[in-house]
């Protein structure tokens, strides 16, 4: 009996001990966490009722998404694939999706597959999301050529068409190479601000039918009667997570800039100054039955911080997010007994239909279902959530440029729609190979990141604060190599000189070239050795382990590193070392006029290794990375 008392007094002290490690994780995880837990695979609804592919595991995973980007806990982006997977077929077939329906939401889940494919590169996610695509080539139109929001709405635009389709049409022509689509990506903002926006309070519609027949339609104007809350939300969502994939030059960047910019403005006045929330009919505060909605709550916060993070809004917004994130988690947030998390106060459905029940009246919005762990609630909590704690960070890089170089390593290989593309340690690379992560990272940290294909010159180098170049071609990766030169490394000792910050993560000598790239390293004081120190055998991890304790000069925190085949440095000045293994100096840096110049003997922070994915714990890359990244925006020269 003792015996019998004795464990169960140590399963529970277990118990306890796992609940008080998972109180401490960020909501994020722990949103992230409750989600596996509550509806495996994806499946929020029960058995009795048919699965079907649908705009709110969109929206989750898309929660899901933002959590294991910020994370790199890789049984985040298992639950995406495996939620995704039950629907696509080897053929790259969708079932349940109905292409003849025409209906905006089927889209939004393109996403998700637009990220496996990067990320496994398995063409039946390529298929699946062209599929999705093509729907957009003959879907019906208004006369002005907005997206009717569904075949069934027919002349109708909403705002939450907008988040649905868009973020997808942008993010396929970027990933295959198709520019002319931002030109109708724009139209479909453009014209759903000038048809819904109200000139006098500078809020949005909820939705236009340009019949102007419907029961909810002004016989005037054609617009609908509310400001509804989540609608503003799944617009405003749509703008911070479309312009992204805009490139700079593009006219259609500065018209979204300006739709955000004006909405961010109405948005924030109506703001509850007690709360920091918002009302499901936004401007009615003190009518009868209105409330505080949490889905609105969430995606203003998110769309508010991203933002602000990326430079799309000014800082000032920050305060609306960082009041609008407490209040959810004051008034919004349940913490259940088991630990699990609930969000509760999220309007269940809302549509502008065609009969007399979805009449976009007021009374029709305050009286709707209002219930706990919403799905479409739960994905915007964490995307609010991730988004959150990177303001954390955002600050600190934030107006600074890392150029990664795609010259000196110039890769490429066929995608599945037969292009050639850049590819190996590329931010845009989502694969084993890539730099997906470590780019996103940086951007968590405020910094923009940019990639420069073609020769370095100082004037082009100008444009950033930081210049990366990592593991340079040899002729095992490619048979037609940039190699370094005199010239070359001239112009970046110049750049250096006036101020710029240099980074080189090399390999070793089997993965990169070190001869030719010496002629830039040795104007630094730094040499890469043609030696191989942390060769694996296979999943042997331990063969490549460095620990570090944490507390020193780049990392902060402890943490088990997986540095495989890596090369060492000798060093003469200007470099001095500042992290040495077993005696090899395994980092360096080295101050060159008003700059500064770092080396490392490994790209260590490529997806395969630092994703989640493949790495068991205790080995914590992406953490290893946080503090790695810290550290160098600490070093840049005082010029910047």
């Amino acid at each position: 009996m003792r015996f019998v008392l004795l464990s169960l007094s140590f399963l529970l002290w277990g118990v306890a001990l796992q609940q008080a490690q998972a109180d401490d994780l960020p909501w994020s995880q722990r949103t992230a966490d409750s989600t596996i837990k509550r509806w495996p695979k994806g499946k929020f609804i029960s058995d009795d009722k048919p699965w079907v592919w649908n705009y709110e595991l969109g929206v989750l995973l898309q929660g899901m998404d933002a959590a294991w980007y910020h994370t790199a806990n890789g049984s985040y982006f298992t639950y995406i694939k495996e939620s995704i997977d039950s629907f696509i077929n080897a053929d790259g077939s969708i079932s349940t999706y109905k292409p003849e329906n025409n209906a905006l939401d089927d889209l939004v889940l393109g996403r998700e597959l637009l990220l496996l494919y990067g990320v496994t590169q398995d063409a039946k996610y390529y298929k699946a999301a062209t599929l999705l695509r093509q729907q957009l080539n003959t879907h019906p139109r208004t006369s002005d050529g907005g997206f009717w929001h569904k075949q069934r709405y027919p002349q109708q635009m909403w705002l939450d068409g907008l988040y649905m389709a868009e973020p997808f049409y942008a993010e396929y022509a970027v990933t295959f190479h198709e520019p002319q689509d931002f030109k109708d990506i724009t139209k479909q903002f453009v014209l759903m601000e000038e048809h819904s926006r109200d000139p006098k309070t500078g809020l949005l519609y909820h939705g236009w039918d340009e019949t102007k027949k419907q029961v909810w339609a002004d016989k005037t104007t054609g617009i609908s009667p509310n400001f509804w809350a989540r609608g503003m939300g799944w617009y405003m969502m749509a703008l911070v997570d479309t312009l992204p994939y805009y490139s700079e030059n593009d006219p259609g960047r500065e018209k979204l800039l300006g739709i955000l910019q004006r909405l961010a403005v109405a948005v924030v006045k109506y703001q509850d100054k007690g709360s920091g929330l918002w009302y499901e009919v936004v401007d009615k505060p003190g009518e009868k039955d209105n409330y505080l909605e949490s889905s609105a709550a969430c995606m203003f916060t998110y769309a508010l911080a991203k933002g602000v993070r990326l430079g799309y809004l000014p800082g000032t917004y920050a305060s609306n997010a960082s009041r609008a994130y407490e209040g959810i988690l004051k008034r919004l947030v349940k913490v259940e007994p088991d630990g699990q998390i609930t969000l509760t106060g999220t309007v269940r459905a809302i549509g502008l239909g065609t009969d007399a029940v979805h009449d976009g009246s007021y009374s029709y919005y305050v009286s709707q279902e209002v219930i706990s762990n919403d799905p479409k609630g739960v994905g915007a909590f964490l995307m609010a959530s991730t988004e959150m704690e990177a303001a954390q960070t955002a600050a600190v890089g934030r107006g600074k440029t890392m150029l990664l170089d795609a010259w000196f390593n110039s890769q490429t290989r066929k995608d599945a729609s037969g292009q050639m593309i850049s590819y190996h340690y590329k931010w845009n690379d989502f694969s084993n190979s890539g730099y997906s992560l470590f780019g996103h990272l940086l951007r968590e940290y405020g910094l923009k990141t940019d990639t420069l294909y073609e020769a370095p010159t100082v004037e082009n180098l100008s444009k950033a604060q930081i210049y990366l170049i990592v593991s340079p071609d040899n002729l095992n990766w490619n048979k037609n190599p940039h190699y370094m030169d005199a010239d070359s490394a001239a112009r970046i000792a110049e750049w250096v000189k006036q101020g710029g910050m240099l980074v080189i993560m090399e390999n070793d000598t089997s993965h990169a070239d070190l001869d030719h790239l010496n002629i830039l390293a040795e104007h630094f004081g730094m040499h890469f050795n043609s030696v191989l120190r942390n060769a694996v055998d296979g999943n042997q991890f331990e063969m490549g382990r460095i620990d570090v304790s944490g507390g020193g000069h780049i990392f902060q925190a402890p943490h088990a590193l997986f540095l495989k085949e890596i090369c060492t440095l000798t060093l003469r000045e200007p470099a001095t070392a500042i992290w040495r293994d077993k005696g090899d100096v395994l980092l360096a840096e080295a101050q060159y006029g008003k700059g500064k110049v770092i080396g490392f003997v490994d790209p260590w922070l490529y997806n395969e290794y630092t994703d989640g994915r493949k790495l068991p714990p205790p080995y914590n890359n992406f953490g290893g990375g946080r503090d790695y990244v810290h550290w160098l925006l600490k070093q840049l020269p005082d010029k910047h």
